[in-house]
């Protein structure tokens, strides 16, 4: 029998069906992948698939396809739905100048895409330290009477974060309704996940895994896929988004103590209408993890308050969308700045229509700036960013780099002294197309002379690098991050 085997095995007549599998397997990737998929993002899996057949078809399987099922498009359908009805009209906001007129298209862009409108009458305060923003972020549960809405990438129970957990317990004492959503593979992954979670149930919180991966409990989604949003809704009154997570500012991770890493992340604490719409995103999370639709603390807009002038619209994207709302909107304004655009990513990937655009802004003459880290925490992405950055330099883009051993890990940029974008997106491909992710767009000059100081304050912090430097940089550098580019666009 074994004999036999043997034979068959190395006989022309197993040659010629392997020869015919692997043409088949070829020739069906060549007809399945590119279908919906952006060429770079097609050419990158298909050269997974002919190099290493068995493991890219595997990969493929597990990770190919970017789209949430479609009971959970249906609840994001279903609430846009519902966003648009009660929020008929309350996008009029005064065009008076400096108003400028660019920006309206841009509006219509995001209503049409995400839904929510563009409402005036809001203020802004905003955190660039980590232990503040998590200092106000506390103090602010404490201000609870009705609602608590927590929803982070990251929701971890340690000593920088014990003072928050203990006033979520003191809002759930005195009567106050606490939700918390955390994204399920990013809270795991982190130092301390059980100890977290016996904490939410001690403290008697009403607690779910976002996107959880649980395929015993009949719970499978693309793994990473991930619900990347951070904020903090307080009573419909008060609220904070951006890039911090709910944990100590070096992650906890042994790796991160022996390099001595810190985060520095960026937060804004909103009051008035926009608050309506940040927790808009955290009803349609809730709604889509627990099937409960929370219509009396869905949006309801606040009246503006008094000598409150901001406008900010929020701009919900991810997967439960199809049209890349956040990639959009970037490049819209990219495409409309006339003077100046400041980026500011902890993670710039760009895929080529985001290249194309911030190099256009350059080539057209603009003061066009990136703050990005010294050093990474991502090693594979780290060495993909590294790779723009001599078209970046060639097209007259000044780059800034934060010195180690801190990672800025803040997400915001500001066209020319009009408009000012934050949230939790990054740019790069991950945050385009397999994150959720909220941005808040915000017109004015006074929010952008501010996020205007907290740029000085960066590059007070960076040195910038020169296209000289960066040409005289080791081969085995280049290799490594061009190598490293290949696998940016597989999605």
């Amino acid at each position: 029998m074994l004999t036999a085997l043997v034979a068959f095995f190395t006989s022309s007549a197993f040659t010629t069906i392997a020869l015919i599998i692997d043409i088949s397997i070829r020739v069906i990737a060549v007809i399945v992948v590119p279908q919906n998929r952006k060429p770079q993002t097609a050419m990158a899996w298909l050269l997974a698939i002919f190099i290493l057949p068995p493991v890219g078809i595997v990969l493929f399987l597990l990770f190919g396809s970017t789209r949430l099922p479609r009971s959970r498009r249906d609840k994001q359908e279903e609430i846009n739905t519902y966003i648009l009805d009660t929020t008929e009209g309350m996008d009029d906001v005064v065009r008076d100048p400096p108003f400028p007129p660019w920006l309206d298209p841009i509006v219509e862009l995001n209503r049409t895409l995400g839904s929510m409108p563009l409402v005036g009458g809001n203020t802004a305060d905003l955190f660039t330290e980590y232990s503040k923003s998590l200092a106000a972020m506390t103090a602010a549960l404490g201000e609870a009477t009705r609602f608590i809405h927590v929803e982070f990438y990251i929701v971890s129970y340690d000593a920088s974060t014990t003072p928050f957990f203990e006033a979520l317990e003191a809002a759930v004492a005195r009567g106050v309704k606490v939700r918390v959503l955390l994204d399920h593979v990013a809270s795991f992954r982190s130092p301390g996940y059980r100890r977290t979670i016996r904490q939410l149930k001690k403290i008697g919180v009403d607690w779910h895994l976002m996107l959880p991966v649980q395929p015993f409990r009949g719970a499978y989604l693309r793994p990473d896929l991930r619900n990347h949003r951070k904020l903090l809704v307080i009573d419909g009154r008060i609220a904070f988004t951006g890039s911090q997570n709910l944990i100590d500012r070096t992650y906890n991770k042994p790796g991160n103590l022996r390099r001595g890493l810190k985060w520095k992340d960026f937060m804004v604490r909103y009051e008035g209408p926009i608050v309506a719409g940040i927790n808009a995103l955290f009803v349609t999370d809730w709604y889509s993890e627990t099937d409960e639709l929370l219509l009396r603390e869905a949006p309801g807009v606040p009246r503006p308050g008094a000598g409150q002038t901001m406008d900010a619209q929020v701009v919900p994207s991810g997967p439960g969308f199809d049209l890349e709302n956040n990639l959009r909107l970037f490049n819209a304004l990219l495409y409309s700045a006339q003077e100046k655009v400041i980026v500011t990513s902890p993670y710039f990937v760009p895929d080529d229509s985001m290249l194309y655009a911030i190099t256009n802004a350059a080539y057209r003459g603009l003061d066009v700036q990136l703050f990005v880290s010294e050093i990474g925490d991502q090693p594979l992405v780290f060495h993909a960013q590294r790779s723009y950055y001599e078209a970046l330099l060639r097209a007259g883009v000044r780059i800034w780099l934060f010195k180690a051993p801190t990672i800025l890990h803040a997400k915001h940029f500001t066209i020319d002294d009009q408009v000012a974008v934050i949230g939790s997106s990054n740019m790069d491909m991950r945050s385009f197309t397999l994150n959720l992710e909220i941005s808040v767009m915000m017109q004015g000059a006074d929010i952008v002379r501010q996020m205007r100081e907290v740029e000085e304050s960066y590059r007070e912090e960076c040195r910038e690098l020169t296209l000289e430097e960066w040409l005289d940089r080791p081969r085995r550098s280049k290799v490594l991050d061009d190598t490293a580019r290949l696998t940016a666009a597989v999605q």
